[in-house]
């Protein structure tokens, strides 16, 4: 046994699973106020046809801060 086999010796390889964000907005109910946009830290909302969409549902850390400050209570981070 060589000395590269010692290291290789139990290294298994760690498998990242990246779990899809689920962000659930009621476009009926949102207007366009562009509140969750800004507060978004990872820049997953953006604004399309006057409402909010999610542009990279996997960029979102579900710190719910789009939940807080959204003023119709019409987005939903599960």
């Amino acid at each position: 046994m060589g000395l590269g086999s010692f290291f290789k010796r139990n290294k298994k390889q760690k498998e990242e699973i990246e779990e899809e964000s689920h962000i659930d907005i009621n476009i009926d109910e949102c207007d366009g106020c562009e509140k969750c946009i800004i507060a978004c830290p990872n820049n997953v909302l953006v604004l399309v046809d006057e409402k909010s969409s999610v542009n990279n549902s996997f960029g979102c850390k579900r710190c719910k801060v789009c939940m807080a400050i959204c003023p119709n209570e019409c987005i939903n981070v599960n």
